[in-house]
């Protein structure tokens, strides 16, 4: 779990960072409308699973009962994270039906649960876009306060533009220094096509030795809306 820096190494300046994002969170849903939280990037490799797991952490910590959601069944993560099982998940609830908390895997911490990817589907796309997702997201909202969804990255696939119809808010991580700016933008502009709610952008893999971000590894801040 060398990856939870919230848990591993609470007082240092990257889990200060996440926490902050949890606050910007927290703020932006002070009309409690903000309850499912999808994190996605524009490619692989930037960060979004690590971001997404220790912000869910930094909420739980602050005593919300939390939930995350594996729905990248191309290349799951979570449950390497997390070292749990992934054995059955949203791919088998998906699929067989049953209720969703056969799947639940508990955590270290009590506010925080965890329904992992599954097997890998040979069709994730159509799984996604399917009546029992949209069911099954309706019913998790009723059981907990805060629901953090990771997707596949939204350039390669069109999961994530899918997923983002359901959910109240998305997050854009993007590594700085590896990812070119148009594909930034392509990503923006994908999940802007289908009305996605962009809440900010986590700015990951800061060069830490600049004097500006000698303190923060993660940037976030509120999208431009103009």
């Amino acid at each position: 779990m060398k990856e939870l820096i919230v848990n591993t190494k609470p007082k240092s300046p990257i889990s200060e960072s996440y926490r902050s994002i949890r606050t910007n969170i927290q703020f932006a849903n002070l009309d409690k409308n903000l309850q499912t939280i999808m994190v996605t990037s524009p490619t692989a490799g930037e960060g979004k699973t690590t971001t997404l797991s220790n912000v869910a952490l930094a909420m739980a910590d602050a005593e919300h009962r939390v939930l995350i959601v594996d729905c990248d069944m191309r290349k799951p993560r979570i449950h390497k994270v997390f070292e749990i099982s992934n054995t059955y998940g949203m791919a088998e609830i998906l699929l067989h039906g049953g209720d969703y908390k056969k799947a639940l895997n508990p955590t270290s911490n009590e506010n925080l649960h965890i329904i992992t990817a599954g097997k890998i589907p040979s069709n994730p796309s159509e799984l996604l876009y399917s009546n029992a997702m949209k069911n099954l997201i309706q019913n998790l909202k009723k059981d907990f306060e805060y629901i953090f969804i990771d997707t596949p990255p939204v350039v390669p696939v069109t999961d994530a533009a899918i997923m983002s119809n359901y959910v109240d808010g998305v997050i854009l991580v993007c590594a700085s220094g590896v990812i070119e700016i148009e594909l930034a933008q392509k990503a923006k502009e994908s999940l802007e096509n289908v009305n996605a709610n962009i809440l900010g952008v986590v700015l990951n893999k800061i060069n830490t030795k600049n004097d500006k971000y000698s303190s923060y590894y993660y940037y976030y801040g509120e999208e431009d809306k103009k």
